[in-house]
């Protein structure tokens, strides 16, 4: 069985190199697989292997960095090594918007799964789906809207058709597109901005199937291609012309 760690902490980072170099070694020694990206704002990533590996990569991290918390993070299980190998990489943002002006400071108001359904059934509201459009198309939640975009960086220019005043409630996968989103709008004027604590993955986990507002499954960005509630292995595939996910 392997352990899959999901997790991203915003904070002023330096020294990326030396961490790329250190811990590249640490995930191969510890046969951790997985992806993590680093920049200047902070870091995200997902790791699988042995429980007790992925702790060492994990308490190694946080003491790099010199921090003791995420600000969010996640975790399943899965009978097969999701990852093909490790990567770490530098990047300018770990989400890229193309705005650099991420502030720890900026938060939005977390919704707890427990009560997501109930704000999802207020009519002032607007539901937006963080996520590009294939992922939209895998699953997402009742009464959301489909931005239809490709790029991350494109949300900026969907926005400026809304009002400042409105009530924008927001999910992704894992929480951290929602955490850059809202910087940005906290930035632009925005105030009543709602956002899905610990994202989808959070939701699918906790909360019972009979009683979801969520349709479909979650894409997630490794070989499970992707989760169900409970967050078991979907039916989705990787369409070897397309590289796009398709129902199985």
């Amino acid at each position: 069985m392997f352990y899959i760690f999901g997790f991203y902490k915003f904070k002023k980072f330096s020294n990326h190199k030396d961490f790329k170099d250190k811990f590249s070694k640490y995930l191969k020694l510890n046969s951790v697989r997985g992806t993590i990206i680093v920049s200047n704002e902070g870091i995200n990533g997902t790791i699988s292997g042995k429980l007790r590996n992925v702790n060492n990569i994990i308490r190694n991290l946080k003491s790099f960095y010199r921090f003791k918390k995420f600000d969010s993070e996640n975790h399943s299980k899965c009978n097969f090594q999701p990852f093909i190998k490790s990567k770490i990489k530098i990047k300018n943002e770990v989400v890229p918007l193309g705005k650099k002006t991420f502030s720890s400071n900026i938060k939005s108001t977390y919704v707890d799964p427990h009560k997501w359904n109930s704000l999802l059934k207020k009519k002032d509201i607007k539901i937006i789906d963080l996520r590009k459009n294939f992922e939209y198309n895998v699953g997402t939640f009742q009464g959301a809207k489909n931005p239809k975009v490709d790029n991350f960086r494109e949300f900026p220019k969907y926005f400026e058709s809304f009002d400042k005043k409105d009530n924008i409630v927001m999910f992704c996968t894992g929480g951290i597109r929602c955490e850059k989103a809202t910087n940005y709008l906290k930035n632009k004027g925005f105030n009543n901005l709602f956002q899905l604590k610990g994202g989808i993955l959070n939701y699918l986990k906790n909360i019972r199937e009979n009683k979801s507002l969520w349709k479909g499954e979650c894409y997630v960005f490794d070989n499970r291609v992707s989760v169900k509630h409970k967050l078991k292995v979907g039916t989705y595939s990787i369409c070897s012309g397309c590289r796009k996910p398709v129902s199985i």
